[in-house]
C-alpha cells in the first residue's frame, strides 16, 4: 500500500518530470510566434544582408553648386522648390562695376528673378528641383511716394501663383535686393499700394499650406 509520503513524492517527481516538456514546447512555439509577429506588420531591425545595399535618398542633394558653374558675377542664392519645401541653391548674377546703390539693387533683383524663371540644371531636376516663376517679368525700382527700396513688378504680386510668390519672397528677401532683415517691399505695375512681404520659416518648409504674410506700406 502506498503511504501518503510516498503519494506526494509520486506527484511530486511527476511535476518535475513535467516540467521539461512545457518548457521544450515553448522553446518550439518561439519561431511559429516569430512568424506570426511578422506577418503583423511590426518591422524587423534593419540588419546587413545579401540583397545588396539599401537605396539612398538623393532628393534636394546636389554634388556641386550652381555658382562653381558659372565664372564671375555675384555669388547669389535662390529658393526653389523641392519636395514639399524651399531650398536655397546657388547661383551667379552680373552686375557691372560702380553702379550706384539704387539701381544695383534693381539689376540685382531682375537677375535673381531670371535665375529663379530658367528651368532648373539637369543634376537639380534629377534631384527633385523645381520652379513656379514663369519668364518674362520684369522689376523697376520704386516710385517717388514709395519707399526707396521697393521692387516693383511687371506682374502684380496678387497675381502669381502660391509658389511663385513665395519663391520671390525668400529670394528677394535673403538677398542685396532688399533690406536684410527677412522682408521685402513688393508692389505691381497698377496703382495699388505696395506690401511688406516676410519669409517665415513656415513659408519655407511648407509654401503649400503657408502664403508670405504681408501688409500695406504707407506712402513715403
Amino acid at each position: 500500500m502506498t503511504t501518503q509520503r510516498e503519494q506526494r513524492r509520486l506527484s511530486s517527481g511527476e511535476v518535475r518530470t513535467r516540467r521539461p516538456g512545457v518548457t521544450l514546447r515553448r522553446l518550439l512555439a518561439l519561431p511559429v510566434l516569430a512568424v506570426l509577429v511578422a506577418g503583423c506588420g511590426i518591422r524587423s531591425t534593419e540588419v546587413p544582408t545579401d540583397f545588396g545595399p539599401a537605396p539612398s535618398r538623393v532628393r534636394c542633394s546636389l554634388s556641386e553648386s550652381g555658382a562653381a558653374q558659372a565664372s564671375g558675377g555675384l555669388a547669389v542664392q535662390v529658393f526653389l522648390l523641392c519636395g514639399s519645401s524651399l531650398v536655397a541653391v546657388d547661383r551667379t548674377v552680373r552686375v557691372p562695376d560702380g553702379t550706384e546703390d539704387s539701381a544695383r539693387r534693381v539689376l540685382v533683383a531682375q537677375g535673381l528673378l531670371d535665375q529663379l524663371a530658367e528651368a532648373p540644371s539637369a543634376a537639380e531636376r534629377d534631384a527633385g528641383y523645381q520652379t513656379y516663376v514663369r519668364g518674362g517679368t520684369t522689376v523697376s525700382g520704386p516710385r517717388p511716394e514709395d519707399p526707396e527700396d521697393t521692387l516693383r513688378l511687371s506682374t502684380p504680386p496678387t497675381e502669381l501663383s502660391r509658389y511663385a510668390l513665395a519663391q520671390l519672397v525668400c529670394t528677394f528677401s535673403d538677398s542685396a535686393a532688399a533690406e536684410g532683415d527677412g522682408s521685402v517691399i513688393l508692389g505691381g505695375p497698377g496703382t495699388a499700394p505696395v506690401r511688406r512681404y516676410d519669409c517665415t520659416d513656415e513659408v519655407r518648409s511648407q509654401p503649400s499650406s503657408h502664403q508670405p504674410p504681408s501688409s500695406e506700406v504707407p506712402k513715403g
